[in-house]
């Protein structure tokens, strides 16, 4: 760890003396990108993120403002925090271990959930659900493969050992993660109003109390290390800066700190993440405008001979650092020992300056908001991306490349995936992984009220066009709400990009933003929180620009349409609901669809639907999921139709759909236009009034008790059963068990 050499004068200059050498790391790690965003703070406000706190509030409580009325604590706390009732708030937090996941996949990822649920853990919250969001390199090659097993395990073993349910999320595979791949762990929580806790220190003379694990050397230089490139020996040479996690004392901290909470003993808290102690105890007081003593000597240790930087900067997992009022401080004592939690009164909050004590000596002076938030912004260049202007479509037989589609892992069957998680412990599981979204049930609210949460990008469309292809994921996500009847709520983002001095990057990288931006902002989605990772740069060079979305809605009532068609005695209706092609547009676009993926083609991005258009979408489209002659809805987007429907039949039903249009079969069948929807009915005009003025739609064919899938496209008729287009789908159980 060494500071730049522009960052040190600042530093000189503002403290009008040489840094101590623990002073200087600090500065090092809590100015990296990874924790002042250096790079993407000038981007950030872009975003739309209304209702924060109203002014001179020092607990949070719900906004009036109309833009924003859900929103209670927006960005800049652990977690956001969004009402869902006047009684009921739930939170969301996003966070990204990409580095840690290369070095050593399953620590790397284990750590990612551990941190992102004691996130919310801060805000008071009780940890409810978890999504993953993962990106490797191409699936053929071994190592990819190999991280994807040991993240997917590591994810696994501490969701399941916690008690938080993993209901969601998404996997991508693609070339340009063959150096490094992605991680971004999504943790909805729930809270009452008089529950509420944030990372902002309220009163001197406060004690500061570190609960949970010791303290060792795992995790040194994390944060810095999250900040720049991957060299072609990282896997060895930065394993030190990888934590180690243990879910066992995880899930007594929770418990601990649900205790905390409910006996009203806490002021404010923040996780021991990204820099350890430093980074949460200067960030806690920085935030409340005040300072703090700290004795580094008090810190409960787990390995001997530990130096002042290490005690400071390690990464120890399962840590929190909780500000607590005198009087109070036995019973946070007692309530950790009954959990068999360590627990230190490292200091006290203070008026005076972020000052930290070893051994006698003062080896930390600086004041606390400097510290936090004084880094210098990045002034980089930006070019954006040119976008695809030839067209060159491949054209493979028509069932050559429905096969091969379908047999892609990126179109395949993730069951291997989320079978390892539970995703029904807690019993709130309405609707599990597999479909658009999950939903939870929410016995906290007076009426019956769901919770539906869906998370996910795909790089084949932000790579081939960043600022649309952003557009299409929040369309996209919005529309995996909508289909299973919710109202999207909230939307907390993580922005991964690779070196942002190159300008192509970072010009893609700004795409991602504005893109997300301006579509949230359409669907009237608030994005109240987030994360970023730049430098995700290898020798095999930088990943796609990747902005993983994790958004939320409300549903009335539990009953949501399944993805699937139901078993029935009459035939349903099948309708499209959005395509372009209805209204006029013969030509859809194939850019960026795993068919060109497949078939090494190029062409055109097809553009998602303008503001007004998306928003009355997304909207009449949980109106019409939630009617009661639904029988099954699904987003179609990933793969195109051919993947949507394959994935909506089964062996008791099949469905008979007919497909015509001048823009060639593959162009029908693969194109990826997000915006649209798979509807089955009974009462098709009704769906079509519904969405008059708004979209277009068209009867596409009915559902069978067939058990196949049987396709015409322009006059070609491709038939296929569901046991065979399960076994296509097989890839990752076949490779993998």
């Amino acid at each position: 760890m060494s500071l730049a050499s522009s960052d040190y004068e600042l530093v000189v200059s503002e403290l009008g003396r040489d840094p101590t050498p623990a002073e200087e790391a600090l500065f090092e790690n809590l100015w990296s990108e990874h924790c002042a965003y250096r790079s993407s703070r000038p981007l950030l406000s872009a975003f739309d993120s209304k209702g924060l706190r109203p002014s001179g509030s020092q607990k949070p409580e719900a906004s009036g403002d109309s833009d924003g009325e859900h929103v209670v604590v927006g960005p800049g706390d652990d977690a956001a925090v969004v009402a869902l009732s006047d009684s009921v708030y739930i939170t969301l937090g996003i966070e990204s271990h990409n580095h840690p996941s290369y070095v050593d996949p399953y620590d790397g990822a284990a750590t990612g959930v551990g941190g992102i649920v004691r996130d919310t853990m801060s805000m008071g919250a009780y940890p409810i659900a978890l999504t993953d969001s993962l990106y490797f390199g191409s699936f053929e090659d071994e190592h990819p493969r190999y991280l994807f097993e040991g993240v997917v395990e590591g994810i696994a073993d501490y969701g399941n050992s916690i008690g938080v349910p993993t209901v969601g999320g998404s996997v991508a595979f693609h070339p340009d993660y063959d150096g490094n791949p992605l991680v971004n762990v999504a943790c909805v929580g729930v809270v009452t109003p008089d529950r509420l806790v944030t990372a902002e220190a309220q009163t001197p003379g406060n004690a500061l109390v570190l609960v949970g694990n010791a303290t060792g050397r795992d995790g040194l230089g994390g944060a810095s290390f999250a900040s720049e490139d991957l060299s072609e020996d990282a896997e060895t040479e930065d394993r030190p800066a990888v934590q180690v996690g243990d879910p066992y004392t995880e899930k007594l901290l929770i418990e601990a700190n649900e205790t905390l909470v409910e006996e009203g003993l806490i002021e404010s808290a923040r996780d021991l993440g990204a820099a350890g102690l430093g980074g949460a105890s200067s960030e806690l007081v920085a935030k409340g405008e005040l300072g703090a003593q700290i004795e580094l000597d008090s810190v409960h240790q787990r390995e001997p001979n530990m130096s002042a930087l290490e005690i400071l900067l390690a990464e120890s997992q399962e840590r929190m650092c909780y500000e607590v009022a005198p009087e109070n401080v036995d019973r946070v004592r007692a309530v950790a020992d009954r959990f068999d939690l360590g627990c230190s009164v490292i200091g006290s909050v203070t008026e005076g300056n972020y000052v930290c004590a070893f051994e006698g000596e003062t080896v930390v002076d600086v004041p606390a908001d400097y510290l936090a938030d004084g880094a210098p912004m990045n002034d980089l260049d930006s070019v954006s991306p040119e976008p695809p202007t030839e067209t060159a479509l491949p054209t493979p037989a028509l069932e050559t490349a429905f096969e091969s589609v379908l047999a892609s892992p990126n179109a395949a069957s993730k069951e291997w995936v989320y079978r390892q998680y539970d995703h029904e412990v807690g019993t709130r599981t309405v609707v599990r992984p597999g479909d658009d979204a999950a939903v939870l049930a929410m016995p906290e609210c007076e009426e019956d009220r769901g919770v539906a949460v869906a998370a996910g990008s795909d790089p084949n469309w932000t790579s081939t066009a960043p600022y649309a292809g952003a557009r299409a994921v929040a369309l996209e996500v919005g529309t995996n709400l909508a289909a299973k009847g919710a109202t999207p709520l909230a939307a907390v983002d993580c922005l991964n990009g690779g070196n942002p001095e190159t300008p192509e990057v970072y010009g893609g990288f700004n795409g991602i933003i504005d893109g997300l931006a301006d579509m949230c902002r359409a669907l009237s989605v608030p994005v109240v929180g987030g994360n970023v990772s730049l430098y995700n740069d290898s020798a095999s060079g930088p990943i796609p620009p990747t902005p993983t979305l994790a958004m939320v809605g409300a549903t009335e009532g539990y009953d949501a349409p399944p993805l699937a068609f139901p078993e029935a005695t009459e035939p349903g209706t099948i309708l499209l609901v959005g395509d372009p092609a209805v209204a006029g547009d013969r030509t859809p676009k194939l850019g960026g669809s795993e068919f060109l993926a497949q078939f090494e083609g190029t062409d055109a991005f097809p553009a998602p639907a303008d503001a007004a258009s998306a928003s009355a979408f997304v909207e009449t489209l949980a109106s019409v999921a939630s009617d009661e002659h639904t029988r099954a809805v699904h987003d179609a987007s990933h793969g195109g139709l051919a993947v949507t429907l394959a994935e909506m039949i089964s062996a008791e039903r099949g469905a008979d759909v007919t497909l015509a249009g001048d823009g060639g079969s593959a162009g029908l069948l693969f194109n990826e236009r997000a915006g649209r929807a798979v509807v089955e009915t009974t009462a098709p005009e009704a769906v079509r009034t519904a969405f008059e003025n708004v979209t277009p739609v068209e009867e596409i064919g009915h559902t069978d008790a067939s058990g196949q899938l049987s396709l015409s496209v322009n006059g070609e008729v491709l038939e296929y059963g569901a046991g065979t287009v399960r076994e296509l789908r097989g890839v990752l159980d076949r490779e993998l068990d």
